[in-house]
């Protein structure tokens, strides 16, 4: 192990470096979504914003996918549709609130309730 370095999956990397949640936002969390992809979430603390995007494992074909965030309150945001690498972003304000959030690829699913609270 060297101290120091810090090894990002290409799909980290687009989810956070290439900007699809724009300048600011920082990697928080993720969740595989089975074995076709990842769902990220973010923060940006100065907006205090959280973004969701779910990115496939092996782009091609476009197939069904869906990113989802969400606060305890009901307020929430969805991208769903036919895509051929990513979906999102998707984004809610969550300064004093937990966030629900999580992806759909083709019939793959994965969710995260009540996490991240603040």
């Amino acid at each position: 192990m060297t101290a120091g370095l810090l090894f990002v999956s290409a799909s980290a990397a687009g989810a956070v470096g290439y900007g699809l949640c724009g300048s600011g936002h920082q990697l928080v969390d993720s969740a595989p979504i089975g074995s076709l992809g990842t769902a990220y979430l973010t923060w940006n603390a100065k907006a205090g914003t959280n973004c969701v995007v779910v990115v496939r494992k092996e782009p091609g074909a476009a197939v069904s996918m869906n990113a989802m965030i969400g606060r305890d309150d009901g307020v929430q945001d969805v991208d769903s549709g036919y895509y051929t690498s990513y979906a999102g972003p998707v984004f809610v304000n969550g300064r004093g609130s937990c966030i629900d959030w999580g992806g759909v690829i083709q019939n793959q699913e994965v969710n995260r309730w009540n996490s991240h609270c603040g």
